[in-house]
């Protein structure tokens, strides 16, 4: 892997470079609040409004634990079927951006292609973080259904889990949103073109 690539690998990366910033340029973040933004943007926002939510929702609950606020079964009640819902959603939409809106967007806009490829390269990043989860969620799950032996050790790991998943797709989110958003502002549903 050449070291601009390293530079670009999500772990590793602070935002994007200028070349996949043109369109942002053209149609800049205080601008996707305006009335007559186009509606794929407006649910593409919205989606990513909903997975940060998520993450928070899930973060609060081990910081809870963490400082002694919530008992393990109580938490397992409440995080497991968060995780649940979070990791399909998440994989969902990651299977319909890879598998339509990315190839769609390349066409209209091959200016763009590489940086669309580098976000098709963070779901494969971030599908390593949804293994891990779907693992050590599952743990936890069994470790309290079997009684609670071991829920205690399971949970650290799917809190430690957590912790490291979250920053990579903040900067997805981030990362993405300022490729899509100006494109789709600009040129339309990429479906409809």
């Amino acid at each position: 892997m050449s070291e601009q690539a390293d530079a670009l690998a999500l772990a590793a990366r602070t935002g994007l470079p200028p070349e996949f910033l043109y369109l942002r340029e053209v149609f800049p973040r205080p601008r996707w609040t305006e009335a007559g933004l186009d509606p794929v943007a407006r649910h593409w926002l919205a989606m990513h409004a909903g997975f940060r939510s998520q993450q928070a929702g899930m973060a609060d609950l081990v910081v809870r634990w963490r400082n002694g606020g919530i008992e393990i079964r109580d938490l397992h009640g409440a995080l497991i079927p968060a995780l649940q819902q979070f990791l399909q959603h998440l994989d969902a939409h990651h299977r319909i951006e890879s598998g339509h809106y990315f190839p769609a967007m390349q066409r209209i806009e091959p200016r763009i292609e590489a940086g669309v490829a580098l976000l098709d390269r963070d779901h494969d990043a971030i599908h390593a973080h949804i293994e891990a989860l779907v693992t050590t969620g599952r743990a936890f799950h069994q470790a309290v259904a079997a009684g609670g032996l071991h829920a205690n050790d399971r949970l650290h790991g799917l809190a430690g889990a957590l912790d490291r998943a979250a920053p990579e797709l903040a900067r997805h989110l981030d990362d993405e949103e300022d490729i899509v958003i100006p494109l789709i502002a600009l040129r339309g549903d990429p479906l409809a073109i």
